[in-house]
């Protein structure tokens, strides 16, 4: 061996030696740090094996803007939400044939089918108001409410287009007119409608059997550590609708969460100290005048210490290359801060 390799071997030992490296060392976590002053301000890791987190997406409706909903398709496929839900109003509901209402559905469901996550659908007046609307739903997706359990964790989706068939068609008829009346003359001869003055128009009606349903689910359920409201129309907001306020006081010992649509404007309530989130618009007709109305994503994250709920805005998710998925750079996800 000569002088160079020899030299060369001895560095090679002796490197060896000084860096027998002090590991860190946990379940999930391995740092080649170790000592009294550390470039990280802890090792608690907000990280735990029961939290999940799900996402809720708004109403399509009222002339229902291009491109916006298959771009937070998109988005929610970037965000990874274990599951997605939704507050209604996701197809127009304007046809007047089930060969029609089934193809809305179906252009619906072919966007709705690129989500990685399940979406869980909830009705709301553009999709179950009327006995034609209403068959073709149950055909397609069975039940207008229902609920399920994930992870311990309770969702309830109600269905606040529940009428008797007799007053079902006095509301469809009468909101047909007025969609034409809003197509053909405005906001404001709409405003002067049949349907308008409706009292199901802004609170809806929940049945006494859909009532029951849900107070036999909470009676048999007790012991979930939240619950979730899905809900089209604010119900709480008129006293008629009594059976709501049936379920409400059926929660009253138990931590829950609500999420309406209809109105299309976001709103924050605190009512029965509990959370009540008025969602705004994933491609919908936007009412600025109502409230902060823009197309938005919810996520929610739920774990052993409650429930964390943040809203994104479509305008600020960015895929990997700094822009909106879908080329949606140039799409107006809120009508007061871009041009129409």
């Amino acid at each position: 061996m000569n002088r160079w390799s020899l030299l060369l071997l001895i560095g090679l030992v002796s490197a060896a030696c000084s860096k027998a490296p002090h590991h860190r060392v946990g379940e999930d976590f391995v740092a080649e740090r170790e000592g009294p002053a550390l470039p990280w301000n802890s090792e608690s890791f907000d990280s735990t094996d029961d939290r999940f987190t799900f996402a809720v997406f708004a109403d399509l409706t009222g002339g229902e803007r291009d491109r916006v909903f298959e771009i937070a398709v998109a988005q929610l496929n970037l965000l990874r939400p274990e599951l997605v839900m939704n507050v209604g109003d996701l197809i127009e509901g304007d046809s007047k044939d089930e060969s029609g209402l089934e193809a809305e559905w179906d252009s619906f469901d072919t966007r709705a089918e690129a989500a990685r996550a399940p979406i869980f659908y909830a009705g709301g007046n553009h999709d179950l108001s009327g006995e034609l609307l209403r068959g073709v739903w149950k055909k397609r997706y069975g039940a207008h409410y229902y609920h399920f359990i994930y992870k311990n964790a309770l969702f309830l989706v109600l269905d606040t287009e529940d009428n008797t068939t007799e007053r079902l068609e006095e509301i469809a008829a009468a909101r047909f007119a007025a969609v034409e009346v809003f197509k053909t003359e405005g906001p404001e001869a709409f405003e002067k409608t049949e349907y308008w003055n409706m009292p199901e128009r802004t609170a809806g009606a929940i049945g006494n059997a859909q009532r029951d349903y849900f107070l036999r689910v909470l009676d048999d359920v007790p012991n979930v550590r939240w619950t979730f409201l899905f809900v089209h129309k604010p119900a709480w907001t008129n006293a008629n609708v009594s059976n709501f306020t049936a379920i409400e006081a059926a929660l009253t010992d138990r931590p829950y969460t609500v999420f309406s649509g209809h109105v299309q404007a976001y709103a924050y309530l605190e009512r029965l100290g509990r959370d009540y989130i008025q969602m705004a618009t994933t491609g919908g007709l936007q009412f600025p005048d109502l409230g902060r109305s823009m197309d938005h994503l919810t996520l929610v994250t739920v774990d052993e210490n409650g429930v964390d709920i943040a809203n994104l805005l479509l305008s600020g998710i960015l895929d990997k290359t700094g822009h909106i998925p879908l080329d949606g750079d140039d799409v107006c996800f809120e009508s007061t801060r871009c041009a129409q």
